[in-house]
């Protein structure tokens, strides 16, 4: 049985308060800032088990750190070119997509996470 450590959660309530796709690092920052006898494995621990309970979820973005979701059910994410924000996109989820992978190509998926790059509204404001 795991408990529910204060330190958990800390770090959980970090995750749904910024709601912004933060990396470990960003939501150590925050959390560091009222309270600084966190260390950063604490939150790298906690933020694993959090995905591990499937409280919170891991996005994997290419050439990035991995990044926390609050957003536990399957949706896809617009990534920012201009200013690097991940968002997430009001589209439905396409659960069977993988199922358009042959056999030949001999590679069993295990799910899928896709990121679309675009520009943000705001980003397109300030154009």
């Amino acid at each position: 049985m795991i408990r529910n450590t204060m330190q958990r959660t800390v770090v959980y309530e970090a995750v749904n308060k910024l709601q912004n796709h933060a990396t470990a690092e960003e939501i150590y920052t925050i959390i560091n800032r009222e309270h600084p006898a966190v260390s950063k494995a604490t939150v790298y621990r906690n933020l694993q088990r959090l995905c591990d309970e499937g409280v919170i979820r891991k996005r994997q973005i290419p050439g990035e750190a991995d990044r926390y979701d609050h957003i536990c059910t399957d949706h896809y994410h617009g990534k920012c070119v201009k200013c690097g924000a991940i968002l997430d996109l009001k589209m439905e989820y396409i659960p069977d997509l993988q199922k358009y992978i042959t056999k030949a190509d001999e590679f069993e998926v295990l799910g899928h996470d896709i990121v679309f790059s675009g520009i943000c509204a705001e980003c397109k404001k300030r154009n």
